[in-house]
């Protein structure tokens, strides 16, 4: 079993940045993917970004795409999503999740774990 727990959302206005942060427990935490999904009001969950359990792959959503970074600190069990350059689309609340296997994917069925979520609103 894994416990996530996320961190760091909140309100900025468009433009700014946000951290956020996912401390993980249960598991060796360095031996599956982790990853960050969203999901608006009256939305789907849709995904964000994931890194590998080597950190050597990273992959992200095109909405993000060169604005959002995926990172993980295995030894303090913790992933982060830097948002940089946030738009007022980007408001939602933000799941961090870990997955059974090395990589991930960009599903919501390819995650086995989830966090409570972290709400980010954007304003205009």
């Amino acid at each position: 079993q894994v416990q996530l727990v996320e961190s760091g959302g909140g309100l900025v206005q468009a433009g700014g940045s946000l951290r956020l942060s996912c401390a993980a427990s249960g598991r060796t935490f360095s031996s599956y993917a982790m990853g960050w999904f969203r999901q608006a009001p009256g939305k789907e969950r849709e995904f964000v970004a994931r890194v590998t359990w080597s950190t050597i792959r990273t992959f992200y959503a095109d909405s993000v795409k060169g604005r959002f970074t995926i990172s993980r600190d295995n030894a303090k069990n913790t992933v982060y999503l830097q948002m940089n350059s946030l738009k007022p689309e980007d408001t939602a609340v933000y799941y961090c999740a870990a997955a059974t296997n090395l990589y991930g994917g960009n599903r919501y069925g390819d995650w086995a774990y989830w966090g409570q979520g972290t709400q980010v609103t954007v304003s205009s």
